[in-house]
């Protein structure tokens, strides 16, 4: 078919098996937009109100999913309005792939009417960029995009497309395949590695498995289950891990790392046997380095070799995708005779009940007040564990990780990387849209929740029947704690003084509102709020403002040297 560039990527996207699109019109990519209302069938435009918004949105969808996001902006400031979103995506490793429109090609470098290097901007942040130049590779260029995007450890992928070149004309046949000479992403852990690691896991008297992100992304929660199972080890997870594990399990240990528990960092500090998976022994992950599993041997297996040994020297690495690495591990398992230091477990079992003991998440439910922590429980009990839970960063973010317990993988999407404020509400958006009969709760904050505010509009237009609920506790709380522990209280713009009433606010949306103050109509409240199935609820709970999240590791501790209260 002979079609104007703008055509083909529409064509190309739908051939692709792209349903949803996320983006903001502009002059350069009108072309793209007019031939999204004329050659579009099945792909899907979501009209957000920020570009910001709707990368977020399309991480949503895409960590919700397993699936591609894809946005579509125009030039200048629509391309840097995705900055943030990009790098994002880029720090949580999720595939996404971005449209930019761009200036004519004859404009490029002359400083035209919103123009910038998008290219350049965005390179520190993406897996791959591109400009594309000539219409004829535009097809091919696409294909490579969600190529790179989807395959090996995934992230990000920009592609900018000059005006000119949405509007001249070439032949489309859709590429099938693509071959990339400089990209050949491993699809097979090294067996000699994986017998290796085996064996020293069976060698360990007080082993632990670490997890991550990777587990998640990578689609390997089934095996990780039935590795953990069958060696009856420990298990603690990241922040980005959460719910490839079931969270009630006894073997699961919970969160470690600067707010994780007490049992859990202690039993990564205490290890001999590190089993590392789709983890990247993250900053907030291993505290101070040199303090770090200190009497450990590491077993590392990731996807992404620059990921080995980047921040810790391990002893046992294996590059691969977790899925087929952790099968090949089970399949070791079946044929060796079980064995193992039973005894020596057995009796790392007994030291890690003793530091369960201490019950680190505990708080104190007294008081007229409402405890945040109290707040998440409820949430938790209501939605019965089972809903899809966004959030924004910050205190309310911390809470939600460690006291809405997730028993399913892609339940639990936040911005762990780069730590995104205005995250939570489009991410949801993403959610509702890809699983439209699924429950989508934001949990955010007073702060975050006004960075992307806008979107209630987005929300309307297009009926997400979100659960907003927004731990206020008029303090950007997690700068807040930092100012009490480190900085003598010297609260240095942390207290939100002019905060808008978010009842009024949200009905001035179309949406409802409802405020909650009193913890002993908390639990009736939410219930009713939750109940509304097919409206966004806006719930405004008032929560304690002294309260801080805890355990906690401050900068340059080691693992063992948490505060707890």
């Amino acid at each position: 078919m002979e079609l104007t560039g703008a055509q083909i990527l529409v064509h190309f996207l739908e051939d692709e098996g792209v349903e949803h699109i996320w983006g903001y019109p502009g002059g350069a990519a009108l072309p793209i937009y007019d031939a999204l209302d004329t050659d579009a069938k099945e792909l899907k435009h979501i009209l957000v109100r920020h570009e910001q918004a709707a990368v977020h949105a399309a991480d949503g969808y895409a960590r919700s999913t397993g699936k591609p996001g894809v946005v579509l902006v125009t030039s200048g400031p629509g391309a840097t309005n995705t900055v943030t979103g990009i790098a994002t995506a880029y720090m949580d490793s999720v595939p996404m792939v971005v449209f930019t429109g761009q200036v004519p090609t004859s404009l490029i470098g002359l400083d035209a009417f919103q123009e910038v290097d998008t290219v350049g901007i965005t390179r520190p942040i993406v897996k791959h960029n591109f400009l594309v130049k000539d219409v004829k590779d535009l097809a091919i260029t696409l294909k490579k995009a969600f190529y790179i995007a989807t395959t090996g450890r995934p992230g990000p992928v920009v592609v900018d497309i000059p005006k000119d070149v949405q509007n001249a004309t070439s032949t489309y046949v859709y590429p099938q395949e693509v071959e990339l000479r400089s990209y050949l992403p491993v699809t097979k852990g090294h067996s000699g590695q994986i017998k290796k690691a085996v064996e020293l896991m069976l060698s360990a008297e007080r082993p632990i498995f670490y997890t991550g992100g990777g587990v998640v992304l990578g689609d390997a929660s089934a095996e990780l289950i039935e590795l953990v199972k069958s060696l009856g080890y420990p298990i603690t997870q990241t922040l980005m891990g959460l719910g490839a594990f079931p969270a009630q399990d006894p073997q699961n240990l919970g969160m470690l790392g600067m707010h994780g528990t007490y049992e859990a960092n202690l039993a990564m500090h205490h290890c001999d046997v590190l089993i590392a998976i789709g983890s990247r022994f993250d900053d907030r992950v291993t505290g101070n380095i040199e303090k770090f599993c200190p009497t450990a041997k590491i077993i590392h297996v990731d996807i992404d070799p620059a990921s080995i040994s980047k921040n810790v020297i391990v002893d046992v690495p294996i590059v691969g995708p977790v899925k087929q690495v952790v099968a090949e591990m089970n399949q070791h398992l079946a044929k060796l005779e079980k064995g193992g230091n039973k005894e020596a477990v057995d009796a790392w079992w007994a030291q890690i009940a003793e530091w369960r003991e201490m019950n680190c998440l505990k708080f104190d439910e007294s008081g007229t007040k409402i405890k945040p922590q109290a707040a998440v429980k409820a949430v938790w009990e209501v939605t019965n564990g089972d809903a899809y839970v966004t959030s924004d960063v910050g205190q309310h973010q911390m809470f939600a990780a460690q006291y809405y317990t997730f028993e399913k993988p892609r339940r639990w999407i936040n911005s762990g990387g780069l730590g995104t404020m205005g995250f939570g509400l489009p991410a949801a958006m993403g959610v509702q849209m890809a699983l439209p009969d699924a429950t989508v709760v934001c949990i955010t904050g007073e702060g975050s929740i006004q960075m992307n505010i806008q979107e209630l509009s987005t929300c309307l237009q297009y009926g997400l029947p979100i659960k907003i609920v927004s731990l206020n506790n008029g303090y950007l709380g997690m700068v807040r704690q930092w100012q009490e522990f480190f900085y003598d209280r010297r609260y240095s713009m942390s207290y939100m003084d002019s905060l808008p009433d978010f009842v009024k606010l949200a009905e001035s949306y179309g949406h409802v509102g409802v405020r909650i103050d009193n913890p002993k109509t908390m639990r009736q409240q939410l219930e009713e709020a939750f109940a509304l199935k097919d409206r966004l609820v806006f719930i405004d709970i008032v929560t304690d403002p002294q309260e801080n999240v805890y355990p906690m590791i401050p900068a340059g501790a080691g693992q063992n040297e948490m505060i707890l209260v």
